[in-house]
């Protein structure tokens, strides 16, 4: 291998082992963000056979541990499946695992970030929301099944089951993008399982997704001990590389020298 080859090939693995740490930097920064999936880079020589490429930054989607929080809108997915909330000013949709809900001054059940959780809100597709108590009753408690089914309890002892929460799964689910917020776009290019949100193709338990666990949030899947150790052979890694072209900066530097 030539001399400026080794250089260019010091500095091409310089630029992709830079994005490997930031890629685990940003894993160990992201321990304990609800419903966050690990991502890891990976690496190909490039076209010409001199240096080193990322050829992509891949997610891990595997099922992050469920933990108990005591608040009944929070819900996690056990099994396949993302939440969809909308934008209620765009009404542009994402895929969530995060199910940090609660329900709004105006009764629409949202995420974080204010919005919509969509579901079945009297049997039509839209965003989930309070129902009407019976003339002189209140709301006294809301509660939400395994299959999404949201029950309300009212003051005169009567329940309703006046929502539904519909998640959806995808066939790629290599294609989302990650918008930050813990939200994913992309979602057609996805490819959703149901092309139409409905009771008979998105209910959480049916048709290979995963049932709702109120009470509990979907922990970041992140695992640190393997985090530390990729930290650590991409920090050698990059080391060597640094030497690698401090060494062939040396041997050139020489080289005009002996001409000199």
């Amino acid at each position: 291998m030539a001399l400026l080859s080794t250089l260019t090939s010091g500095v091409s693995a310089l630029r992709s082992f830079s994005t490997g740490l930031d890629t685990v930097g940003n894993d160990i920064a992201n321990v304990d963000t609800t419903g966050y999936k690990s991502s890891s880079a990976s690496f190909a020589d490039t076209f010409n056979g001199v240096g080193v490429q990322v050829s992509g930054v891949n997610s891990d989607f595997s099922q992050g541990a469920l933990t108990s929080t005591g608040n009944p809108t929070d819900l996690g997915i056990s099994g396949n499946g993302y939440f969809i909330v909308q934008d209620p000013a765009t009404s542009a949709q994402y895929a969530t695992r995060d199910g940090q809900f609660h329900f709004n001054s105006t009764g629409f059940l949202v995420n974080q970030q204010g919005y919509e959780v969509v579901g079945l809100a009297g049997g039509t597709l839209g965003p989930v929301a309070l129902g009407t108590p019976p003339t002189g009753a209140t709301l006294q408690s809301v509660s939400i099944g395994t299959s999404g089914n949201v029950v309300e309890s009212y003051s005169d002892g009567s329940q309703a089951t006046t929502n539904q929460i519909l998640t959806q799964s995808f066939t790629d689910q290599t294609q989302l993008t990650a918008q930050g917020g813990n939200l994913y776009s992309n979602l057609a290019a996805a490819g959703p399982l149901a092309a139409t949100m409905a009771a008979t193709t998105n209910t959480p338990g049916a048709g290979g997704l995963g049932t709702l666990e109120a009470g509990t949030l979907e922990q970041s899947n992140v695992d640190l001990t393997q985090q530390f150790s990729n930290l650590i052979t991409l920090q050698r890694a990059f080391e060597a590389n640094a030497r690698l072209v401090t060494t062939s900066d040396t041997i050139l530097q020489d080289i005009i020298d002996l001409k000199r």
